[in-house]
């Protein structure tokens, strides 16, 4: 390490002496007090990392001397402290790690030169389904499943885990990663031996999943990034980024009685979406920090990439300290947290002076008001009282297209099943079905599914003991879960279902049917497994509009599951509470859930727990023992892990025949040689989207449909539909994720209006052929012709899934131009070759009155100087539109990507180079 501006310090705490880069110290030469406390670690990060060749004395100055309003334009490096994985974004991460020690033995390098440099820990947490439900056994039953369907998968991890340094898995029903990550992988402060000395820093975090910034309420910043960018961060490469502006976010007073954070988290998002925040930090402060326990500015930080920031950040302060104890951390690193934020200029309390921001914004806590988001968006917040209207307002658009093809729908009975069909019941929405011996109706806005999902909620126990006492109250009402509606319970660790257990609500969850299904995202991911067969019967014979309402951060199109075509995220407690309602066509505020044993009607309002409540069980039952048990050997796995084999050495055995883990082909015929950025000439459309297009419609994470391109080719080798499984447990096997790709059921082609699914019009034929997106991609990709996707405002929002950028460059699409990208997206392209244009303010493809069957032509990228390219489309009768667009390839280090063809490539040749 450099230090040009003499920033080495000494710090005793404890005994022990610790080196660090002190701010203070720069602080004699720059204000740094006006700085927002994540320009702070970012400044520090780089005083560290100063080495004269990534880090120099002038990007040191340019955070020193942060100009809140000015447009970020300049480049930084980034190096994180550590990397966080979970199983669906790891294994793809570690398939490309293993090809790349292929590639760098073919390029005359050595096998453990690629290895992880700074730790990796990966959390199976994305795996487990809800095969089974409303049972005492279903944990155990799913649990098995999952090993049975996931065997081949774990066994490559832990191959992986004996062959990289620095790389620990936590074995499958552990937890969620992002909780796991704030309950014990966290260090807030980090330390590690270098050249003799023992250094102090801030922990830092790069995670291979969007909510990785869950730990941000914590005071550690950290944001989600693509399997690439991760994987090059694990090999020692800084991240190339611009210095953000920074959204400063004010809080004041204190949560209503009958508010959540859930409610609040949905408001800040709200409101954050509506001002803008993409590529921002925002950083939370104000008085109210002091009535918002961590584990609401958990939540808060969790659903960051909802409202569009890189991160939501709080500083460390008291309340910190508080969770640390809590959660188990030793006393000698609380103290040292407690030092090193204090003489860094890092610790808030009621002293700490205002720091500046490039934009604020302001909530009363008193303000928040109970909510739910929905039905397809996280930022779209429902009040309550207004949800019914909201149903209906969403229903009109469907039920009118079920008008019109009434006459087709066909009568579909499950075996055991029965259902009542005719046009009449079809245009009300009605459909009967017979489920447990019950004859019960179903209708429009039946919740289907109820489920207590996601570390967003799951990890703060407010609301996981609101839940609890919810479900109490209205067991001793006699009231229950509607027979149609799938419930389920799958906390983010251990710790919640041994607090939930001493304070005696787990059984009252049980009697109202959550029952606790296994540790992990299950329904928020997608993984809400089959609804029982009587209930998909009656969807499918009254063709209705059905709904879920979970506790999660995500309720995309098509994620959720098929057959629901709205979703609704929400506290625990009011999933509870819909899920005896068994309805989203209900007014909670005014209407009653149901009927107790003497008949009477219960509302809402009769069995929501109170605040002190809530308050006094947390203090009677959640202490340091449950999770310093819990977390004891967070490393070691139950005997179904510790018995799978796995092979051995430095090289992995790819298996020809396995489905599951393929040796990618991003590296084949690779060599020392850089290329360059030319212009693109001839390129047709493969896609033409609208706004708002998720990676989730890119790369679904859900069911593999039968007839897709993906099940019939898992078919062709062998596998059943059955054995499936879903889209993020296959993504080790790029053969199965390239078809995988745009094959959204929800996803709408703008060449077919309002049409959902996956397909495209092929031009190379005469007339254009509709057919399936993959298929038209192969016989362009043999044409030799290259593709381009034209989309809307917002592209690539929701996870950090890499997939959506891998399986677009092995489509052949070489550029994707849209009106606006979210960042993680956006850098997944780039990482992988692909080239994002925006347009120009003001225009899109309406307004240049593009319809996708011209052919492009994109020139003027200079090899990636210009920071313009020049669009030209050529119709069929010979016209033509140009048109400018943004380059964004955003740093020059994005542009040496580029060139070498991606990150990885880039990493590769200089691994390799060094012999």
């Amino acid at each position: 390490m450099r230090d040009s501006f003499a920033t080495r310090s000494r710090l005793e705490v404890g005994g022990k002496a610790y080196t660090y880069a002190s701010l203070p110290r720069l602080g004699e030469r720059f204000d740094l007090a006006r700085l927002p406390y994540s320009m702070k670690i970012l400044l520090e990060n780089l005083l560290r990392h100063e080495d004269g060749v990534t880090v120099l004395p002038e990007h040191i100055e340019a955070v020193a001397g942060w100009d809140p309003h000015r447009e970020p334009d300049t480049e930084i490096a980034f190096m994180p402290a550590r990397v966080v994985l979970q199983d669906f974004t790891g294994v793809p991460c570690v398939v490309d790690l293993a090809a790349m020690r292929d590639a760098v033995v073919r390029l005359g390098g050595r096998p453990e030169q690629i290895n992880p440099l700074i730790p990796s820990e990966l959390v199976i947490d994305h795996s487990i389904q809800v095969d089974v439900f409303g049972k005492p056994d279903a944990l155990d039953l799913n649990g098995r499943i999952e090993f049975e369907r996931n065997r081949e998968r774990y066994a490559f991890l832990r191959w992986g885990q004996k062959a990289f340094n620095n790389f620990k898995v936590v074995p499958p029903n552990t937890g969620i990663v992002h909780q796991v990550n704030l309950e014990n992988l966290a260090r807030v402060v980090f330390t590690q031996e270098k050249d003799g000395e023992l250094w102090a820093y801030p922990d830092t975090v790069f995670g291979t999943d969007s909510h990785t910034t869950m730990v941000n309420g914590l005071g550690v910043l950290g944001w989600g990034v693509g399997g690439i960018e991760a994987e090059a961060a694990m090999l020692g490469q800084p991240s190339s980024m611009l210095i953000p502006q920074v959204v400063g976010f004010e809080l004041t007073g204190r949560l209503p009685e009958g508010a959540t954070a859930t409610d609040l988290v949905l408001t800040v998002t709200q409101m954050l979406r509506k001002l803008g925040v993409v590529g921002k930090f925002v950083e939370f402060f104000g008085e109210g920090l002091k009535h918002l326990p961590l584990a609401d500015r958990a939540t808060i930080g969790n659903m960051a990439p909802e409202y569009g920031a890189t991160c939501g950040i709080f500083p460390i302060d008291a309340e910190s300290l508080n969770y640390l104890r809590l959660s188990g951390r030793s006393e000698e690193h609380i103290a040292l947290v407690e030092a090193y934020a204090r003489a860094q200029g890092l610790w808030h309390d009621e002293n700490t002076p205002r720091a500046e921001y490039s934009q604020t914004l302001h909530l009363d806590l008193g303000d928040v008001r109970p909510s739910l988001a929905g039905p397809r968006r996280p930022q779209d917040r429902v009040l309550l009282q207004d949800v019914k209207a909201n149903f209906r307002e969403n229903l009109a658009p469907f039920a009118a297209a079920r008008d019109k093809r009434s006459p087709a729908v066909a009568d579909f009975i499950a075996e055991g099943g029965s259902a009542a069909v005719g046009n009449e019941a079809v245009r009300k929405g009605t459909a009967i079905a017979t489920i447990d011996g019950q004859q019960v109706e179903l209708r429009d806005g039946a919740v289907v599914i109820a489920a207590i999902t996601s570390c967003t909620n799951t990890s703060n126990p407010a609301v996981m003991v609101g839940a609890g006492l919810l479900a109490r109250n209205a067991a001793a009402r006699g009231l229950t879960r509607k027979p149609w509606v799938k419930t389920s319970l799958a906390p983010g660790s251990l710790v919640v279902t041994d607090y939930l257990r001493k304070a005696g609500l787990l059984e009252a969850l049980e009697q109202i049917g959550f029952y606790l299904v296994g540790y992990g995202c299950t329904t928020c991911i997608g993984n809400s497994g089959p609804l029982p067969p009587e209930v998909s019967a009656a969807i499918a014979a009254g063709d209705l509009v059905v709904t879920s309402v979970l506790s999660g951060n995500r309720n995309f199109e098509g994620r959720i599951h098929p057959e629901v075509k709205m979703n609704y995220l929400a506290s625990p407690p009011l999933v509870v509470a819909y899920a005896i309602a068994g309805t989203t066509d209900i007014d909670l505020t005014s209407e009653p859930l149901g009927t107790d044993r003497e008949g009477k009607p219960v509302y809402l309002r009769d069995i929501w727990p109170s605040s002190k409540e809530i308050g006094d069980v947390i203090a009677a039952t959640i202490g340091p023992e449950l999770f310093k048990k819990n977390y004891a050997d967070v490393f070691k796995g139950d005997s179904r892990w510790n018995t799978i084999a796995s092979p051995d050495g430095e090289l992995y055995a790819w298996d020809e025949s396995s489905t599951y883990i393929k040796n990618p082909p991003y590296f084949e015929g690779m060599s020392m040689e850089v290329g360059g950025i030319p212009d693109i000439h001839g390129a047709r459309v493969l896609g033409l989207f609208g706004d708002s297009i998720t990676t989730d419609h890119i790369s679904p994470a859900g069911t593999i449909k039968k007839d897709s391109p993906a099940g019939r080719y898992l078919q062709s080798r062998g596998v059943q539909p059955a054995d499936f499984n879903s889209y993020g447990s296959r993504r080790g096997n790029d053969d199965v994720m390239v078809r995988g790709t745009f094959a959204n059921i929800r996803i709408k082609n703008l060449f077919f209006g309002g049409e959902e699914g996956g397909n495209t019009l092929y031009f190379g034929a005469n007339p254009p052929e509709k057919m399936p997106i993959y298929d038209a991609a192969m016989k362009y990709k043999a044409d030799g012709t290259p593709l381009v996707v034209i989309a809307g405002k917002e592209y690539g929002t929701g996870s950090s899934r890499d997939w959506a950028a891998k399986g677009t460059k092995l489509l052949g699409v070489r550029a994707v131009i849209a009106e606006s990208f979210e960042r993680i997206h956006r850098s997944n392209l780039v990482g992988m070759g692909v080239l994002p244009l925006q347009f120009m303010d003001g225009q899109n493809a309406r307004s240049l009155g593009l319809d996708g069957t011209e052919v492009y032509d994109i020139t003027g990228l200079e090899d990636g100087a210009s920071r313009t390219a020049t669009v030209t489309a050529r119709r069929a009768d010979g016209s033509t539109v140009s048109f400018q667009t943004h380059v964004l390839l955003l740093t020059p280090k994005e542009v040496e990507y580029f060139r070498h063809g991606g990150l990885l490539h880039y990493v590769l040749r200089q691994l390799a180079a060094r012999k």
